[in-house]
């Protein structure tokens, strides 16, 4: 599990491919690795990744097939930044929201908004994931734990402060940039209690209307 918090910045150094697997090579920058050792996990712009090696500071991960399918990480480019963080343990603080590194599909900046020192993403998420993301809830972009701060359609919008700008990724982000998305994981088994087998087939909207259907609002 992680918590959206990013712990430092990490830069590719390369990305080959193997069939349709893929051998992924990141340099950690300044990410503390006191406690980091082959086979635990770290969040690699949002993607749970196993540490295949480890030598002065640099990452070597295994990317499988479906991985790649599901995320951007088979698009990146040596000398990109990538937002990392390792795996929570029971001493940290939960500073951000619960993601599990499983990103549930690839959504597009479709437009970028200075406002005062900070910046407002407008992001167009995937058809069948709109309906996970909530005013005020939680949703992860390329890792980074972030509040929906409005919810139109497909689109959702989320502010980002100087702080997170600084410390992550995302201060490179432009129009049309593809990120990984996590939603939050209560939406998910929300949907799963209420639906049973039948979440998987018929996909209803999780909306104001659905709650009340089954009495968690009025």
């Amino acid at each position: 599990m992680f918590t959206g918090i990013i712990r430092a910045v990490g830069t590719v150094v390369a990305l080959q491919r193997k069939g349709s697997e893929a051998a992924l090579r990141i340099d950690s920058g300044k990410l503390d690795l006191a406690e980091v050792g082959i086979g635990d996990s770290i969040a690699v712009s949002g993607v749970c990744l196993t540490v295949a090696r480890l030598a002065n500071q640099v990452f070597d991960f295994d990317v499988s097939q479906e991985t790649l399918s599901r995320t951007v990480l088979g698009k990146l480019q040596p000398g990109e930044g990538v937002n990392l963080e390792p795996a929570l343990t029971l001493k940290d603080h939960l500073g951000g929201h619960l993601t599990s590194g499983h990103c549930d599909g690839v959504g597009r900046v479709v437009e970028r908004t200075s406002v005062g020192e900070s910046v407002r993403f407008s992001i167009r998420a995937p058809a069948g994931l709109a309906k996970y993301i909530a005013e005020k809830g939680s949703i992860g972009v390329d890792g980074v734990s972030l509040t929906v701060n409005g919810v139109k359609g497909n689109l959702f919008e989320v502010n980002i402060i100087p702080h997170t700008l600084q410390a992550t990724t995302l201060n490179e982000y432009r129009p049309g940039r593809e990120v990984n998305l996590e939603v939050d994981l209560l939406a998910r088994y929300l949907e799963r209690l209420l639906l049973g087998d039948s979440a998987a087939t018929t996909r209803p909207s999780l909306d104001e209307a659905f709650l009340a259907r089954y009495g968690f609002s009025k």
